[in-house]
């Protein structure tokens, strides 16, 4: 389908109003019946035919269909105050609907938008933690964020209090792109000391939601806004989190939509360190200490958007240590395949390596693997 016109857009409003008819439940239906209108036309028989569409949810999405007239006036109340607000319904059968959410299991199929994307955005690192960070969490999101918005990164999180607004606020400050996912109606603006920087990113960046206006920050939306906050980017970033925190949450969904995370390794005995440090323990995320560990980590993923920004640092090399760093690339590889390119034995690489790495050229990984940094 391409994109939809308001006949379209109702008939989606009408089956997403479906009591249990999600997205997938949706994506489903169209696989069989091919357009929106086929669903709602279908008998409750054919309806039935489908994986996952009992007798009773055929009888619902029949009945929707008679309530058709008080969802065409919804959905044209709902457009003309969008427009008044500056936003737009994008749904994924759109152009511009963001690629990377696209993938994901469970995309929203329609998302209430404010502001213009821009082919940046398609290499967006998601960074969020706690509403209540400790001044180490607040100098290390400032310090990493600044890094990345000066590889021209996009910087995606959630508008909440504490590490989501540094981060947004970074971003900005640095002259780069933010991307807010809100758990409210784009007229709702939450928290409500956020509405300076919620206009300031709707400017430079974009604010997206998947609810309906005028709906409220109730506590069962974030779930799905987390979702978005990790589908839309590379790789998630978590500063500082309780175990119970809501970022805990959004790396699990990184993790399941085979994501990247990261997070930032803090004091032991402080409550907002224990959910980073927990994730780092069971091997769920990635320690760093950096923006530029993130951005090696997915230097391939990167690449259109930073190119050769990340400068080698300039070292002086001896005529080993240069042999060795000559012949790694970005794809790292076995000691043993080190010794062979450079006709030196084991020791003798592992010995100029070790130099190399505290030089910050070269980075050791698990089983005698060495890559350049």
């Amino acid at each position: 389908m391409g994109k939809l016109s308001f006949d379209q857009l109702v008939d989606l409003f009408l089956l997403l109003s479906v009591e249990r008819i999600g997205p997938a439940k949706i994506r489903t239906l169209l696989s069989k019946f091919r357009n929106l209108h086929n669903i709602l036309n279908a008998s409750i028989n054919e309806l039935q035919e489908v994986e996952g569409i009992s007798k009773e949810l055929s009888s619902r999405i029949k009945k929707i269909s008679s309530h058709r007239n008080e969802m065409k006036s919804f959905v044209e109340d709902e457009l003309a105050k969008l427009k008044k607000l500056g936003g737009r319904i994008v749904t994924v059968w759109d152009e511009d609907y963001p690629p990377l959410l696209k993938k994901i299991y469970d995309p929203p199929l329609m998302l209430y938008v404010k502001g213009a994307f821009d082919e940046r955005d398609n290499y967006s690192i998601a960074v969020v933690g706690t509403r209540s960070p400790t001044n180490y969490g607040k100098l290390q999101t400032e310090r990493i964020v600044s890094d990345l918005a000066a590889q021209g990164i996009t910087i995606v999180s959630g508008l909440a209090r504490g590490i989501d607004s540094i981060a947004h606020k970074t971003a900005l400050k640095n002259n780069s792109r933010t991307i807010a996912i809100i758990g409210s109606g784009l007229d709702v603006i939450y928290p409500p000391e956020n509405k300076k920087l919620f206009d300031e990113i709707s400017e430079r960046g974009v604010i997206i939601s998947e609810f309906n206006l005028g709906t409220k920050p109730d506590a069962v939306n974030f779930p799905k806004r987390n979702r978005i906050i990790s589908g839309i980017s590379l790789g998630t970033l978590v500063v500082e989190t309780g175990i119970n925190g809501g970022a805990m949450q959004t790396a699990r969904l990184a993790l399941d939509q085979n994501r990247e995370v990261f997070a930032v390794p803090g004091n032991l005995g402080i409550r907002q360190s224990e959910g980073t440090n927990l994730l780092i323990q069971r091997g769920e995320a990635e320690l760093i200490i950096s923006a530029e560990d993130i951005l090696t980590e997915l230097e391939l993923k990167l690449k259109p958007v930073i190119g050769k920004n990340i400068p080698k640092p300039e070292k002086d090399l001896n005529m080993f240590e240069e042999k060795i760093y000559n012949s790694l690339t970005n794809e790292p590889l076995h000691i043993d395949k080190i010794s062979e390119l450079t006709n030196l034995s084991t020791s003798d690489c592992l010995v100029h390596l070790l130099s190399l790495e505290f030089k910050g050229l070269v980075k050791q990984l698990p089983g005698k693997v060495f890559g350049l940094i």
